[in-house]
């Protein structure tokens, strides 16, 4: 069968186009302004990249055309490719959908959703799991450095972990995509407002995670982050499965305390060792168990995604004690807090954080992990909900951690940031050239100086410039005698 895929390159979508491929469908696709490190695995993994979207693109070879296309969400009414499908009578579905009917009967799924955390969570999850001795499978919205790609289908005996995202499914189809995978294990790790697009407020928020409890049978579990009011208003909706908590309340199942303030060594405690009512589970012991995490993630959010995992995985079988080895051999997925090069003692570290909350998360677990030198910070605010200006009161507050602050007004944004910039005084600055924002950090930076660069988007191949522009900077203080 041949699968053809408008909007290939979306982290989902991608990694969808590579479990057609694994199942050995021939997978074409479309999408814009394409780039790593998704363009890559696609192309590695054989996969024909269309470029824009044009009706063309449904015409395979003269009098070919795809046995099904799917479509991406974020595809809409008045694209020329999805004018050109729905005109042309083929057969289409989207990617949740596909997901739910082609890959997941099945298996044992384990849905990873939360506003903040599920690509961490998910990779850590499914190396827990591969560690554990199971060969999971996996739809991630990132790579995994652990597996160097984004999704396989792995043992179809051994769970099947994808992260559950709670944005529309498709113009056709405006539920939760997670609502189409009826998990057996599902993780809340966090709810707040987001998706401003297409959410009017948190509550309606709040109704697709009940909809998503409402596919959880009751033989399975639902382990929910405590101190999460919005999760506790979902719970009260209704939940018909066996629920645990986990986070640093005395009264969760699942508890840690950090030992280091960057949260790089912590302690878990697993109280009653009961791994849940998951009939499927290998390891009711009755009994409390502990274990100590020393891993190379800093930032107490990334221990809370390290919890849930960890709890997760031992409702599957895996030792806690295990699990907790496992994390020190743990690598962050790509674009999370990913060290994407060192030149003259500066880092340069690329982050996925967008959201205010997730900005913040992020600067606090790197400032207490920068014990000399500063911390710069660069970041592009262009997700739909900061493009439509909500949250973005919430952008000042959440960059207290960071010494500078670079920040650069993707075009399309429907908002100014001048006034937001200016009351940060001096240690903010506001560019819209990628140009003059790289000179502008490279002039500032110095040895020891670690620079994270924060955006949900390609940032103009922002990485890349910082590291030339540092090189440039190194060898022409170096030829002047200054190094």
């Amino acid at each position: 069968m041949h699968l053809h895929i408008i909007g290939i390159c979306g982290t989902f979508m991608g990694s969808l186009a590579l479990l057609a491929r694994e199942l050995g469908h021939q997978v074409s696709g479309s999408d814009q302004h394409v780039y790593p490190p998704m363009s890559t695995q696609l192309v590695d993994a054989g996969i024909i990249l269309k470029e824009g979207y044009h009706a063309d693109n449904l015409s395979l070879a003269p009098g070919i055309v795809p046995d099904l296309v799917i479509v991406g969400n974020a595809m809409s009414r008045g694209n020329e490719e999805v004018e050109a499908l729905l005109n042309s009578g083929l057969p289409y579905t989207s990617g949740a959908q596909w997901l739910a009917e082609h890959v997941l009967p099945g298996r044992r799924v384990i849905a990873v959703a939360g506003t903040h955390g599920k690509t961490t969570t998910a990779s850590i999850l499914a190396w827990l799991l591969e560690s554990g001795g199971l060969i999971p499978g996996f739809l991630i919205g990132g790579v995994p450095r652990n597996f160097g790609v984004s999704a396989r289908l792995g043992d179809p005996r051994a769970p099947f972990v994808v992260e559950a995202d709670e944005y529309d499914t498709a113009f056709f189809d405006k539920r939760s995509k997670f609502v189409h995978y009826r998990p057996h294990i599902a993780i809340l790790n966090n709810l707040e407002f987001d998706h401003a697009d297409i959410f009017p407020d948190l509550a309606a928020i709040e109704r697709q995670f009940h909809h998503l409890v409402r596919t959880v049978p009751s033989q399975g579990q639902l382990l929910v982050a405590d101190e999460q009011p919005a999760l506790e208003r979902v719970l009260a909706q209704g939940a018909w499965t066996p629920v645990a908590h986990f986070g640093d309340q005395a009264t969760s199942e699942w508890q840690l305390t950090l030992e280091r303030d960057d949260a790089s060594r912590f302690q878990v405690l697993h109280c009653g060792g009961e791994p849940g009512q998951d009939s499927h589970s290998q390891n009711n012991k009755g009994q409390d168990e502990d274990g100590v995490v020393e891993w190379a993630l800093t930032g107490e959010h990334n221990a809370r995604n390290a919890l849930a995992a960890l709890a997760a995985a031992n409702v599957c079988g895996v030792d806690l004690v295990r699990g907790c080895a496992a994390l020190a051999r743990f690598e962050t997925p790509r674009r999370r807090q990913e060290v994407r090069g060192e030149i003259n003692g500066i880092q340069v570290i690329d982050d996925f954080a967008h959201h205010p909350t997730a900005i913040a998360a992020t600067l606090k677990g790197l400032r207490a992990a920068t014990t000399k030198g500063r911390l710069l910070a660069v970041i592009e605010p262009r997700s739909n909900t900061m493009r439509l200006g909500a949250l973005r009161e919430r952008l000042v507050e959440s960059v207290a951690d960071a010494d500078s602050v670079f920040w650069f007004q993707p075009t399309g944004l429907d908002w100014s940031m001048e006034e937001l910039v200016a009351t940060q005084g001096a240690r903010a600055q506001l560019h819209n050239d990628i140009d003059k924002l790289v000179a502008a950090v490279v002039m500032q930076a110095s040895p020891l100086d670690r620079i994270v660069v924060m955006s949900n988007g390609g940032f103009e191949g922002v990485h890349e410039r910082l590291l030339a522009a540092l090189t440039t900077a190194q060898k022409a203080a170096a030829s002047e005698g200054h190094v």
